[in-house]
């Protein structure tokens, strides 16, 4: 019998467009070679151009899919998206309290693209309380670092000027192993992607600007460093190994409707193609 592939337990929201959420989670875990698993944790009305409403689940569901999961099939990273409630971030801070060795994959999903909320002040204090202490790599965008690190007695003039490698350290504070902030928010010729530990910054990686918007650049990135790690790649490799994947999706990406562009998770199907062929 031929070995399985590593599971990757996903918990996110729907996303009918699948451009985002649980549906960017599972097609980029499973083209990376992974087993993708999922708990939802809430349904959202939503097309390509941006969230119209959401629907968090009950605590308890999101509870009882994961625990299931967990007592059938073994778990090698698990990978966080939108939760939708503090009672859901409690729960899932509770379940993977219990499995420390898996690594934890966050991408602090805080507001859509065109910037509709989707996450409260208070579940903002219960993410760096309850979970940001668990996060084995956090993968905030530069507007999502600087809100997460932002201090109450900051002024509101500190979360657009805050550098964002002070960002990176006030996150490791709160408990993170590692943080990477992406710079696509960032008014730069290239795209800056710079990892941080404790021990500052250990990689910074510049790609191309691509010309689009897109919808699920953070969900792709995410997870694809997650199914990486599941494969046994180091941190510090699997942030790489993410990058790349993640560029290619969205330098081969797509416009199925009237809003954003999707990330082409699935952009190696050509390449098989043109070598079968030849």
């Amino acid at each position: 019998m031929s070995q399985p592939p590593p599971n990757v337990l996903s918990f996110a929201a729907n996303d009918p467009s699948g451009g985002a959420g649980i549906q960017a989670d599972l097609l980029t875990i499973a083209s990376m070679g992974c087993h993708p698993l999922s708990v939802i944790t809430a349904i959202t009305v939503q097309d390509t151009a941006g969230v119209e409403d959401i629907l968090p689940l009950d605590s308890e569901w999101v509870e009882n899919q994961a625990r299931a999961l967990l007592e059938d099939m073994p778990i090698h990273a698990f990978k966080l998206g939108l939760l939708g409630s503090v009672e859901i971030i409690a729960a899932i801070a509770e379940i993977v309290s219990d499995y420390p060795e898996i690594p934890l994959i966050m991408d602090p999903v805080l507001a859509s693209g065109r910037g509709d909320e989707l996450a409260t002040e208070d579940m903002i204090d219960a993410m760096r309380n309850l979970l940001l202490p668990q996060v084995t790599l956090l993968t905030p965008n530069s507007l999502e670092a600087r809100r997460l690190a932002l201090f109450e007695d900051d002024n509101e003039e500190c979360l657009d000027n805050l550098p964002l490698d002070e960002c990176a350290y006030r996150l490791l504070d709160m408990g993170c192993e590692y943080v990477l902030i992406t710079g696509t928010h960032e008014n730069t010729t290239l795209v800056t992607n710079a990892l941080y530990s404790t021990e500052g910054q250990i990689r910074s990686d510049e790609w191309k600007r691509l010309p689009h918007s897109y919808h699920g650049s953070g969900c792709t990135l995410a997870s694809a460093i997650a199914a990486s790690m599941a494969n046994g790649q180091t941190v510090k490799d699997s942030v790489y190994s993410g990058q790349v994947y993640t560029w290619r999706t969205l330098d081969s990406s797509f416009r199925p409707g009237m809003g954003q562009h999707i990330p082409n998770r699935l952009f190696w199907a050509g390449m098989i193609d043109a070598i079968d062929n030849e």
